[in-house]
């Protein structure tokens, strides 16, 4: 380890977040003496955060406070603030509601250093709160520490939008004028970014957890890239993600600029087209006409590098006016992606999306390999007393299921939380009439499983030794996605919810005995009374 003592600054921003600020504080403190100074930028809280800091700055000379007279509604300004109040030959930005990892400055500063790198990057970890479940961000960005002589080297870093896990050379940023969109921009970090790489710099990448991003669903009130429901949410991506581009491009950077159309293609479309049918009419009009009127700028080879289901999706959004086959999108922007029937062709035989859609067309499901075909599984849950059973249905896909020969499959009920596996079992797939579709019966212990929500995972298996890692559909018919209370020896009694996610893939909640079954009868009511 290289001994750099004091050369880093910290910016914590926030807004009336005091219930939070003091630990994104303290984390950043704890990095020990490597951290120069705190720089906590408080944007006009009504909270009492300002005043939560100075008293914490009153027994750390290590912390500086600056209190913004007006709320800037925004991250920009405040880290702004905090970058031209930076004295440290580095620098770093930290969100309140965040905290550092310990060891996390360090291993950036280090790397930085010895590779006389001006940005140093490393990999954040998503906590979703309260569950503490943690998913890492780009993790094949991060996967071995490398050194980037040039950002177009590694097109991937177009992908990775945060501006928080990275170490910045002071002097780096301001030679080149880099800061943030001030004001209301809620996705900042995307022009930040742009503005850094289209900079040229040489990155240091470490495969250290550098910074730990919380996510609070259930606050009351979400962060300003979580609050997805107003349309205007969708025109600021929009408008981030235009930005990014013209700055790579006007830098000359064009395989960077393109690069971002992958990133909106493969990760906004498919996570805002998943979330279409839980919006009104009106919003999914506003939407629609909005990604159509952007998709109108890609070119032809903006849409070649990006994987198919964004491919897709955009394809079918650009061939209709009006709204449409919101079901199937969902599934198709689904991770895995699935692809439910109807499968239909052109005149010519070339597989299509819809019949009334032709020219949006599917050929390539004819050359790709098995493992990333967006093979589709119907799956119902029948729970009942005498013993409950896991339906599953694979259909088939343009004669490829059939070709690669389906011969099994292998189910997990994965708990949500902590990512364990409470049952697995592999069962014989056995083909229907006219091989159309092929069936699998799972006979299941749900008292086993016992409390939580449980994600159904499937990996496929053909007989040419292919592999296919997928979910399931959920199918909503005849009642099958209705809670049920079902008498167990084990528990007394077993409340069981099958439900479909936001992508349409069968999931499961659990309340197990009198206490469980109680407790979910009281927050159904007392959300039916909010």
């Amino acid at each position: 380890m290289l001994l750099q003592q004091a050369q880093v600054t910290v910016v914590v921003i926030g807004y009336d977040d005091a219930a939070h600020v003091a630990d994104a504080v303290r984390s950043a403190l704890a990095q020990g003496p490597v951290v120069h100074e705190v720089i906590a930028v408080d944007d006009c809280s009504t909270d009492g955060s300002g005043d939560l800091l100075e008293e914490l700055a009153a027994a750390e000379p290590r912390l500086r406070v600056v209190r913004r007279r007006t709320n800037s509604g925004g991250c920009g300004t405040p880290r702004n603030d905090g970058l031209d109040a930076a004295t440290a030959p580095y620098v770093m930005f930290l969100d309140s509601d965040d905290v550092l990892p310990p060891g996390a400055v360090t291993a950036l500063l280090d790397a930085a250093v010895e590779d006389d790198a001006p940005v140093a990057a490393g990999l954040c970890v998503r906590r979703e709160l309260p569950s503490g479940r943690e998913t890492p961000w780009q993790p094949e960005v991060y996967a071995r520490r490398a050194l980037v002589t040039h950002p177009a080297r590694r097109e991937r870093l177009v992908h990775d939008t945060l501006c928080v896990n990275k170490l910045y050379r002071t002097t780096f940023l301001r030679d080149h004028g880099i800061r943030f969109p001030e004001g209301r921009f809620p996705y900042e970090d995307f022009v930040f970014v742009a503005r850094v790489l289209a900079a040229g710099p040489r990155v240091a990448l470490v495969p250290d957890p550098v910074y730990v991003w919380q996510v609070r669903r259930s606050a009351a009130r979400l962060s300003l890239s979580l609050d997805r429901s107003d349309i205007a949410n969708w025109q600021a991506r929009i408008q981030a993600d235009r930005l990014s581009y013209d700055i790579l491009l006007g830098a000359g950077e064009k395989r960077l600029a393109r690069a971002t159309r992958t990133r909106f293609l493969d990760h906004s479309l498919r996570m805002y087209a998943r979330e279409l049918d839980l919006r009104g009419a009106h919003y999914r009009r506003e939407w629609w006409g909005l990604t159509r009127a952007y998709l109108r700028c890609f070119d032809e080879g903006d849409f070649t590098p990006a994987p198919a289901p964004g491919r897709v999706v955009a394809r079918v959004i650009l061939a209709a006016e009006e709204p449409r086959d919101l079901g199937r999108i969902k599934e198709m922007a689904a991770r895995p992606a699935r692809l439910n029937p109807p499968y239909a062709r052109a005149g010519d035989g070339t597989p299509v999306w819809s019949a009334d859609l032709p020219q949006v067309e599917l050929e390539h499901l004819l050359v790709r390999p098995v493992h990333l075909l967006p093979a589709a599984v119907d799956a119902e849950l029948r729970p009942r007393a005498r013993g409950t059973v896991l339906r599953l249905r694979l259909h088939e896909l343009y004669g490829r299921m059939a070709e690669a020969g389906p011969e099994a499959v292998e189910v997990e009920f994965v708990e949500r939380d902590d990512g364990r596996v409470g049952l697995a079992c592999t069962v014989p797939l056995t083909a229907g009439p006219g091989s159309e579709h092929w069936a699998a019966e799972v006979p299941l212990d749900l008292a086993a499983l016992g409390s939580g929500t449980w994600d159904v995972r499937l990996r496929l298996l053909f007989q040419d030794g292919s592999r296919r890692e997928t979910t399931a559909h959920a199918v909503a018919g005849a009642g099958l996605l209705r809670r049920r209370a079902l008498p167990s020896t084990r528990h007394g009694v077993l409340l069981v919810q099958p439900y479909a996610t936001h992508a349409g893939a069968l999931a499961l909640r659990l309340a197990p005995g009198w206490r469980g079954f109680t407790e979910v009868v009281r927050r159904r009511l007392r959300r039916l009374l909010h």
